[in-house]
């Protein structure tokens, strides 16, 4: 992926990563639309940052989906990056149904389907391009469970089989592959993640980040070097020292 000179749109990013991302890409000369649900925080993100353009969308709805992918092509032609950042990280306790089960249908709508969607409303727009992007964006926890986290981690392992798959089927087409592996960053996504003093600063995941794909701009996956210890603990042989190590010192892990 280049650095600079894209299209880029964002849903699920008027907070945490997503935010941060866009307004890094946004830096680096691309021109970047933030989607989200909340009107308000789009409308303040639109007034902190001119240039920025925000949709309002809710990718666990289908339909919001659609009329947001008709509003960004119609003010954006030149649209080439789709980074399906939107996410949910819910503690679930799988002992009785009535303690998981809600949780568990919300986070695979949001994880999964939320960016199966994405892609499908924007997957030939892409591929009409001369040079495009999909991001996708799984987690360390894809590679390693955290214990409290089961469906989340079922959904970001998904996420990654997912963008090795439509690699392989999209490789005779423009459209680039990338996923994006975050480890625990200091964000919104859990209570008392932006605490999380074993978390990842946000400013330095995102410079860390920008680094990567402006050096690297043929990678396959984006990974920092903290998401390293999970991502490679079965190759490396210590894949059960790397699940209890996540589990006794990281509760809110992404």
């Amino acid at each position: 992926m280049n650095i600079s000179g894209n299209t880029v749109f964002i849903p699920g990013s008027t907070s945490g990563i997503g935010l941060a991302l866009a307004l890094a890409l946004r830096a680096r000369g691309n021109t970047v639309i933030v989607g989200g649900r909340r009107a308000e925080l789009l409308e303040q993100i639109a007034a902190d940052h001119p240039g920025i353009d925000t949709v309002q969308i809710d990718t666990a709805d289908m339909a919001s989906i659609e009329a947001a992918a008709k509003q960004v092509l119609a003010r954006h032609p030149d649209l080439n990056v789709l980074v399906p950042m939107a996410g949910v990280m819910i503690a679930e306790d799988w002992h009785t149904p009535a303690s998981f089960l809600r949780t568990a249908e919300t986070t695979i709508t949001t994880n999964v389907l939320g960016p199966v969607r994405l892609i499908a409303s924007f997957i030939e727009h892409l591929q009409a391009q001369p040079d495009a992007t999909i991001m996708t964006v799984s987690s360390g926890l894809a590679f390693a469970p955290l214990k409290v986290t089961p469906t989340y981690n079922a959904s970001k392992a998904a996420i990654h089989m997912l963008s090795e798959s439509i690699r392989l089927q999209l490789a005779d087409t423009s459209v680039k592959v990338v996923e994006l592996e975050p480890p625990a960053v200091r964000t919104a996504l859990m209570p008392g993640h932006e605490e999380n003093e074993a978390a990842m600063p946000l400013d330095a995941f995102i410079t860390e980040v920008v680094s990567l794909l402006e050096n690297q701009p043929d990678a396959k996956e984006i990974q920092v070097e903290q998401v390293k210890f999970l991502r490679y603990g079965e190759a490396r042989g210590d894949y059960d020292r790397v699940v209890e190590a996540l589990n006794s010192t990281d509760p809110h892990g992404k």
